[in-house]
């Protein structure tokens, strides 16, 4: 948890004022047992109601002025975890951004949405409790021991034992709250991973008549939440009953000693009740010591979570190289040399890949499912990094480039679709400021003209998260609308026409070509979308299966003869 401390830099005078008004307010409480004390030997023994008036006046200013410290104290505790807590959020988002596709898949979505909100919660609480607490709670507990010992060494010595007997007890429930919490959290990641794929995925679930079993499937998580909940639970819930026991043992103890102190004269009647009253503070301090422990060690967990995320370090580095933008038609444009590459935990996706692609033609790339056409397109945007080999685009390694430049020269629209919620303006312009005759060039060449013109509010028409308020060929139209916007060198077309029909993707196809200045592959399943195009890639099982026009496929692969006889027999 200390490693997070930074993100309170810009709270500095928050965190001194607060422990320290907090520790003023301890000082006027420390002080109401002994006017208290007064009262009764002085006041009441002699019946002098005006030194009980007095001393009265001074109970009250002492409350009131013990009140308004406390409000400012806490003031400045809640500004300081607040703070801290934007901060450390703000800090993650960022981190997490700058994380690799595989990085942020070997952490998992569920577990990073969890930390950066619960957690982050978790222990922005623990820093409100410690900066209320830290100072103040210690402080009186010593403080009433101090005080009990100026009135009674024999007394206080039960003061020394009950304090020394309660922080064993806060020491060993600590560490068992601290261990369990750990398991509360992996459960808890689970339940919201299986939560969000149930939500995710519902229309599945009830087509097929699934929501039955998941909800037992689901019920065994939550149960194994609710035992490791249970589990903490448990330990809390002893603290209390076992300090109030300890501690009221304790003030009879004193209650019992002190009836033979006063009966000696050792003893004043009113210093009996001062040190009930100390004893009762520390009680109530004791109390709180183990709410803030217990919260803690809590956020200790949370925080040990929060590190991990931080540890991680990005995968991908980027040089800062630019492109050449000099590059003349017959030039190498993008080269691949032997290269291999395998997702986490899986055999070989690619093996020995090795193609190029001039400048000035386009080319596409079919295979049959899983064969891994969509993972060499994510290879050419660094949402991977390859195992071995090269890749060189306009002659230079990839890892060469920025991030900025590559990401610029290389556009791409994926099969999975994302739209924002916002405008279709503001979804299309995604990270720049949008140009009215971009947009319309863009929409244009994407086909998706008709889309703008059907909605009243045109280019101002709000949609839903992940688009669900189109249709999925509106949606693959408006997500190469977006990739085209950014005016990529190369543009990379994932599966994105496969709901077009097919007069819209030649229409497609015509304008993408006509764009100048623009190369672009075109992944797809079907053989209409790249039959047309200068060379063609025939993927199988990781490896190139053949390369080269329709024509010349047809008479040297086998796998993409019969590929071209299914589909094109079936649209014939």
């Amino acid at each position: 948890m200390l490693k997070l401390i930074k993100y309170l830099e810009k709270y500095k005078l928050e965190t001194r004022l607060s422990p320290l008004f907090k520790l003023i307010e301890a000082s006027f409480e420390l002080m109401v047992p002994m006017v208290v004390a007064s009262i009764i030997d002085v006041g009441i023994a002699r019946s002098d109601k005006i030194f009980i008036l007095n001393k009265g006046l001074i109970l009250c200013a002492l409350s009131i002025s013990g009140l308004i410290f406390s409000i400012i104290g806490q003031y400045y505790a809640a500004k300081a975890s607040v703070g801290f807590g934007m901060e450390l959020r703000n800090a993650i988002f960022k981190h997490i951004n700058e994380l690799s596709i595989r990085d942020l898949q070997l952490l998992g979505n569920d577990t990073l949405i969890n930390r950066v909100i619960g957690d982050t919660t978790q222990v922005q609480t623990g820093v409100n409790l410690f900066f209320r607490l830290v100072l103040r709670s210690p402080f009186i507990v010593l403080g009433a021991l101090i005080m009990a010992f100026s009135i009674s060494t024999r007394q206080s010595l039960i003061f020394v034992g009950v304090i020394g007997i309660l922080s064993l007890i806060i020491y060993f429930v600590m560490k068992g709250i601290l261990k369990r919490n750990t398991t509360v959290k992996t459960n808890l990641d689970l339940v919201l991973s299986r939560a969000d794929e149930n939500l995710s995925g519902a229309r599945v679930l009830r087509a097929f008549l699934r929501t039955d079993e998941e909800k037992k499937e689901f019920k065994v998580f939550t149960d194994r939440l609710f035992d490791s909940q249970m589990k903490v639970g448990e330990l809390d819930a002893i603290l209390n009953p076992v300090t109030l026991l300890i501690v009221n043992l304790a003030i009879i103890l004193i209650l019992y000693k002190g009836a033979f102190d006063v009966y000696a004269g050792r003893l004043s009647a009113g210093h009996v009740v001062a040190l009930v009253n100390y004893m009762s503070q520390i009680l109530v301090e004791l109390i709180k010591l183990v709410q803030l422990v217990i919260l803690l060690s809590k956020a200790s967990t949370c925080a040990k979570r929060i590190d991990e995320i931080f540890a991680t370090k990005t995968s991908i580095e980027y040089g800062n190289e630019i492109f050449d933008t000099g590059l003349k038609k017959g030039d190498d444009l993008l080269v691949f040399e032997n290269v291999s590459f395998a997702y986490p935990d899986k055999k070989s996706t690619l093996e020995n890949i090795s193609f190029s692609m001039k400048k000035g033609e386009n080319i596409g790339i079919i295979g049959v499912t899983g064969s891994g056409k969509s993972t060499l397109a994510r290879l050419i945007v660094r949402f991977y990094d390859i195992d071995s080999g090269n890749i060189r685009l306009c002659s230079k390694n990839i890892k060469s480039y920025s991030k900025e430049a590559l990401l610029n020269f290389v556009g791409m629209a994926e099969q999975q679709i994302h739209l924002f919620k916002g405008s279709i303006k503001d979804n299309i312009a995604w990270g720049k400021a949008a140009d009215k005759e971009v947009l319309e060039k863009s929409v244009e060449a994407a086909q998706a003209k008709d889309i703008i013109k059907s909605k009243a509010q045109g280019y101002d028409t709000l949609l839903e998260e992940g688009g669900k308020n189109l249709s999925g060929g509106q949606r693959q139209r408006l997500s190469i609308a977006r990739a085209l916007y950014h005016k990529p060198k190369l543009l990379i077309l994932d599966d994105v026409s496969s709901a077009l029909d097919y007069i819209t993707e030649l229409n497609l196809r015509k304008s993408l070509e006509s764009i100048e200045d623009m190369n672009f592959i075109i992944i797809s399943q079907r053989v209409s979308s790249i039959m047309n195009l200068d060379k063609i890639i025939v993927i199988d099982e990781g490896n190139i299966a053949a390369i080269g026009s329709h024509k010349e496929l047809l008479e040297k692969s086998q796998l993409y003869k019969e590929i071209c006889s299914t589909q094109l027999a079936q649209e014939g």
